[in-house]
């Protein structure tokens, strides 16, 4: 899309969810670049809603003009809009952004469920969760949330449950305080999940399943078992969205390592469906060795993403 050409005098700073400003550095970079990508501006205000270090960029090496595309909608569907944008494609916000902007949203959406909000903030549910027992919000004490579909759905405590036998299934051995920060969750909560689960049981009570939903058998195949340790329901990244939209960014398109991340990354990441079709390649005496290897991996990722979040 080419944008509509504006002068660079006519637009205002918008209401940004990074914290810090801009990056000079980053700026930099763009003002190097041949053509800018447009700019998108709240129409009624002039207000810029993404695009912050590319109109500073092009006051840099000196641009009369700028190409713009148009939003038409209010202030708080402007804000969600700049966030999903930043989050997407160009420096990435941090963790104290993301954080920052989901306590906003809460406060703007309330009703909104916590996978609602988080999917907004790039955030995971249990920290949006998390953010808005700091908050006390009343919505919390209502029994229903507004979900990302729209729909309004009871509260009760299944989901915590799964989420904390996610975590357990991931790592078995961690403490259960450990275990029930994550998953948002008390240390009660997380003891029974964890007896239960050792017990061969659903982590979820059975006055808290719908009524339709049988009580399990104890040998019930490969996906209810997955049920039981709480797989996330939460549909996967996808890899190849993100991917291009790393490649796009200045900051790793021109530097070595930013492009020798990428390549890397390509052969570490598995795509959640792609995984099934090799289970019974694996022989019956090499299972327990591969999958001690697939823990390991995933104990891998797990360290690289919380050393990511450390530093963000």
């Amino acid at each position: 899309m080419l944008g509509e050409t504006v002068p660079v005098s006519a637009l205002l700073p918008g209401d940004s969810p990074r914290l810090a400003g801009e990056n000079v550095e980053h700026i930099r970079l763009l003002a190097a670049m041949h053509d800018l990508p447009p700019i998108l501006v709240q129409r009624g205000t002039m207000r810029v809603i993404d695009g912050m270090h590319r109109l500073r960029a092009a006051k840099l090496r000196g641009d009369e003009t700028v190409r713009v595309t148009f939003f038409d909608g209010d202030d708080a569907a402007a804000f969600l809009l700049s966030v999903d944008a930043n989050i997407k494609h160009g420096l990435p916000l941090s963790r104290a952004d993301r954080e920052a902007a989901a306590t906003r949203i809460l406060r703007l959406y309330p009703q909104w469920s916590d996978r609602a909000v988080a999917a907004a903030a790039g955030l995971s549910p249990t920290t949006a969760s998390g953010i808005r027992r700091r908050l006390l919000q009343p919505a919390a004490r209502e029994g229903s949330r507004v979900g990302r579909d729209g729909r309004v759905r009871p509260l009760d405590g299944s989901a915590g449950r799964r989420r904390a036998s996610a975590v357990i299934a991931l790592r078995p051995d961690a403490p259960l305080r450990a275990i029930a920060q994550e998953a948002g969750v008390s240390v009660g909560t997380a003891r029974d999940v964890r007896a239960r689960l050792q017990a061969g049981r659903d982590p979820v009570l059975t006055p808290q399943r719908p009524a339709a939903e049988p009580e399990p058998a104890a040998d019930d195949g490969p996906e209810a078992r997955r049920r039981r340790l709480g797989q996330p329901s939460a549909p996967p990244v996808d890899w190849p969205a993100v991917r291009g939209n790393l490649i796009r960014d200045p900051a790793v398109k021109y530097a070595e390592l930013g492009r020798a991340f990428v390549r890397w990354a390509d052969g570490h990441v598995v795509d959640p469906a792609a995984w099934r079709e090799f289970v019974d390649a694996v022989p019956p005496y090499w299972r327990k060795s591969v999958a001690e290897l697939a823990r390991s991996c995933a104990s891998a990722w797990l360290a690289f993403a919380q050393e990511l979040e450390d530093r963000a």
